[in-house]
């Protein structure tokens, strides 16, 4: 009987520490999206072929596996959402490959665009859209998206013999490191953005 009297005290005191930390927890989490992550959907075989490297691009390699992705991480609108800038040339010859899926065209490396991993570019709904970009030595630029950054294909002609891209990348003009003040010999940088 006294054993029964203690483990039941201490269930109560087991119920009450959770309905105490319970809403703490719920309030430092308040979106069920950022307890949710972005895993791999699979991987291709990669080919190597005639990869521009300006901007020093990763070119494919005959039979190496590169992971692919459907989606990226949330977007967090407070704060920003978190991500790597990598640098592209999206100009006529560029390492960017083909023309912007958004507009059929090319720009200029002094022209601020840029593209985004295939779960953020979500189906061209942020095509010709402009995003907010943050560096962390406190410059900001806003930019047009006017491509994605392909998670899903790659290793052929119209990627430039490059990987796919990785889920968490918003790819950038020369210009959009330029008005971040980035060296663009570091090739990559962290960043965050939002939607403008």
């Amino acid at each position: 009987m006294a054993s029964t009297a203690i483990i039941s005290h201490c269930l109560s005191y087991a119920l009450l520490a959770l309905a105490t930390i319970l809403p703490l927890a719920l309030a430092a989490f308040p979106h069920r999206a950022l307890l949710q992550s972005c895993q791999s959907n699979g991987s291709i075989r990669g080919k190597s072929g005639s990869c521009n490297t300006d901007n020093d691009s990763e070119c494919c390699e005959d039979g190496k596996r590169y992971t692919t992705f459907a989606c990226s991480p949330p977007v967090v609108a407070a704060g920003g959402t978190r991500a790597k800038l990598t640098l592209n040339s999206f100009a006529d010859g560029g390492d960017g490959g083909g023309a912007s899926s958004c507009t059929g065209t090319f720009f200029d490396d002094d022209v601020k665009v840029v593209a985004l991993s295939t779960g953020w570019f979500d189906g061209r709904s942020r095509c010709k859209k402009n995003i907010v970009i943050r560096a962390q030595n406190g410059r900001s630029v806003t930019a047009k998206v006017v491509d994605e950054c392909d998670s899903l294909h790659g290793c052929d002609d119209e990627h430039n013999f490059e990987p796919p891209c990785a889920n968490n990348i918003v790819d950038g003009s020369p210009a959009v490191w330029k008005a971040l003040g980035l060296n663009t010999d570091d090739g990559e940088v962290p960043i965050t953005w939002s939607d403008a």
